[in-house]
């Protein structure tokens, strides 16, 4: 199977400034932020597929960041919504670091398709392990700065 190229799923209108101070209030922010624009075929199971996932262990994977994600059979292929706050959301997310979450990366996909999944996982977590990107997406003015700032390859 080739690479999978992280741009194909990211979209301006999939990135969101956040202001919500739980973690709940920012997933439903992002969700609302795909229902709007593109259309989940079962919002309502989506919601509840991400937060039953969120009462297994947090999504909080440390360096303040989050990667809060749910498959369903519903979805024919994978989508990333992206929420950035400055503050961060505190300790509602318990991360596993005990670090604030800033920056936020919803993933929504097909059951039945778990290894473009994980490869998917691989880019992004890949692209976030370098701090100096980190700060760049926190101080990113725009959605576009945004997408360009996770696409640029790692030096």
């Amino acid at each position: 199977m080739e690479d999978i190229q992280l741009k194909r799923y990211l979209k301006p209108a999939f990135v969101v400034f956040l202001n919500q101070e739980s973690r709940d209030e920012a997933i439903s922010s992002l969700v609302n932020c795909i229902d709007g624009k593109e259309g989940i075929p079962d919002k309502e199971s989506y919601l509840s597929a991400l937060k039953k996932r969120e009462g297994i262990i947090s999504t909080g994977i440390g360096m303040g960041v989050a990667i809060p994600h749910a498959k369903l059979d519903s979805f024919s292929d994978f989508f990333i919504a992206i929420g950035i706050k400055q503050q961060g959301i505190g300790i509602e997310w318990d991360s596993l670091d005990g670090s604030p979450v800033r920056i936020v990366f919803l993933i929504g996909g097909p059951n039945k398709k778990q290894t473009e999944y994980l490869k998917l996982l691989s880019q992004l977590t890949g692209a976030i392990k370098n701090e100096e990107k980190r700060k760049m997406l926190l101080a990113a003015q725009n959605a576009e700065e945004v997408i360009e700032i996770l696409c640029k390859t790692q030096t």
